[in-house]
């Protein structure tokens, strides 16, 4: 039974491995507003109107003289312009200030760790985020899990590919050339161990 097992244990299917992060910036991109976020809207000469309001799960928000307007998946900026433009209607020349809290993000941006993580969960990306940011973010690995069998997938050009990740090596021998960077969007899957 053992010697079958043992032998499963190479059966597991191989993907390449990702190249070494670079601790840049590279993907900087304007920060979309997300359902669960919450936004805080100062309008210039008009305290009476300006609030704080959840985006509701369905991407809107609802403030003072305002219903139902769509805020998921739009920058700050441009949800003040909108903001703005809705408000013209009572207000005159209403000037119009968005800053975002909470910052939960859009969903296809989020990254995923699931599987023998302390803490598996979803979380929004960083600009220059690694591999190690990720595990210390998750609280690291948990007994049972094999950190080295572990797969990232990441969608490129619109095609699922899956690498392998060293996350054994990343976290206990302190290996950086394990370390590689992230994506919006990856998907992190770290399976338990056999042994």
């Amino acid at each position: 039974m053992i010697a079958a097992l043992a032998l499963c244990g190479g059966c597991a299917k191989k993907y390449p491995p990702l190249p070494e992060a670079t601790y840049q910036l590279r993907y900087a991109q304007k920060y979309k507003i997300g359902p669960g976020d919450s936004v805080q809207i100062f309008v210039w000469r008009y305290p009476e109107v300006s609030t704080t309001v959840p985006v509701r799960p369905d991407g809107y928000i609802s403030a003072p003289l305002l219903e139902d307007i769509p805020a998921a998946g739009k920058t700050p900026t441009e949800l003040a312009r909108d903001l703005e433009e809705a408000l013209s209607v009572f207000l005159r020349d209403p000037l119009v200030t968005v800053i975002v809290q909470g910052f939960v993000g859009v969903y296809p941006e989020q990254i995923r760790v699931l599987g023998e993580a302390t803490q598996p969960t979803a979380l929004q990306y960083r600009d220059g985020m690694t591999l190690l940011d990720l595990l210390i973010a998750v609280g690291g690995l948990t007994e049972f899990a094999d950190g080295n069998r572990a797969v990232l997938v990441r969608f490129e050009e619109g095609e699922k590919k899956q690498y392998t990740v060293r996350l054994r090596d990343l976290i206990e021998d302190a290996d950086l050339t394990a370390n590689v960077d992230m994506q919006p969007g990856d998907i992190l899957l770290i399976p338990e161990s056999w042994f």
